[in-house]
């Protein structure tokens, strides 16, 4: 490898910095990928996802013969913010557009964008209308979603089992997607068959969502579910905060809840996510339609739990439980 060639590719992998470049050959055709992420550009998670997402694109255009420029947009949790980045995207019109979440989904589809888009992070792209099906997405738009709906049943299954005094749960949920109001739907009907009583708590805002905990917690055997949504991440360490104050068990969709001091999750890898999405970009990059490329679910979903938390809570976590776990936090 020519020395000049090597400082690019080394240079590259430090994500989130405009621009991005891999390869080195002058001659080679310049590709433009713009990514849009709805929440702050210090959220640990997301900078994991993005440096992997940075780090697969530039070994994947390198083996295929193209430059490759990466425009890194956050839009700090704020929805006028995403509007305006997805105005901006779709006027610069990249070869091809990255879009993380529901919240960034649903605005840059509403500007009808005649570039490709792949997303990851997603709860139903059918019911918000970013896809015709999975199985054939038929448009120029296809990705990767969060989870099936049928796990936010087994979210209501796990918190039982780590407390089995459980006889109420507070549902934390964004009812302005259809995301929201499916997971409800799936925990709902669940509830029956493990005897649980199910409340809705509203994440429109932070005042709104501490008094509706705090009047949750007056009754006793008590827990919360804290189901996928961008709002979830903006009030994320409020809601765990809470959970800990009122002594709430409490189960979250990803990982990043637990390593912030909740409980436990059962969700999908963000990371993961990234890594996908760039393999998916690659092959559009290289001529394949977004119509043609299924929407994949996640093949595994990683169980975490916090026993620092599961302590202060005055619980002890079954064997079984932590046998399966595929990460205990100490």
């Amino acid at each position: 490898m020519r020395r000049r060639e090597f400082i690019t590719l080394l240079g590259s992998s430090t994500a989130a910095l405009w621009p991005l470049v891999a390869s080195a050959q002058q001659s080679q055709k310049m590709r433009r990928v713009g990514v849009l992420i709805p929440v702050r550009e210090d959220e640990p998670e997301f900078r994991s996802a993005t440096a992997a997402f940075v780090q697969v694109m530039n070994e994947l255009a390198v083996a295929g013969g193209y430059e490759i420029k990466i425009d890194f947009n956050w839009a700090n949790n704020d929805p006028i913010e995403v509007r305006r980045l997805a105005e901006r995207l779709v006027a610069l019109a990249p070869d091809a557009i990255v879009i993380s979440g529901d919240s960034a989904m649903a605005p840059l589809m509403r500007l009808k964008p005649n570039m490709p888009v792949v997303f990851n992070n997603v709860t139903d792209p059918v019911s918000g209308g970013f896809v015709e099906s999975l199985a054939q997405p038929g448009g120029n738009a296809t990705g990767f979603t969060r989870f099936e709906y049928t796990l936010a049943g087994k979210w209501l299954e796990l918190l039982k089992q780590i407390s089995p005094g459980l006889r109420r749960v507070a549902v934390c949920r964004d009812s302005d997607t259809a995301g929201g109001i499916g997971q409800l739907a799936v925990i709902q009907s669940t509830a029956p068959s493990v005897g649980i009583d199910v409340y809705v708590i509203g994440l429109r805002d932070a005042r709104e969502i501490e008094q509706a905990v705090a009047s949750f917690a007056r009754k006793p055997n008590g827990g919360l579910i804290l189901t996928a949504s961008a709002p979830s991440v903006t009030h994320r360490e409020l809601i765990v905060a809470l959970a800990a104050q009122y002594k709430l068990p409490a189960i979250y969709y990803r990982r990043s809840f637990v390593a912030g001091g909740g409980l436990l999750s059962y969700g999908y890898d963000l990371v993961q996510q990234f890594r996908d999405t760039a393999g998916y970009v690659n092959r559009i990059l290289k001529g394949e339609r977004p119509a043609d490329l299924p929407v994949q679910a996640p093949t595994k979903y990683e169980l975490v739990i916090n026993l620092k938390t599961a302590k202060g809570l005055g619980l002890d976590v079954p064997p079984t439980l932590l046998a399966r776990a595929d990460e205990v936090i100490e």
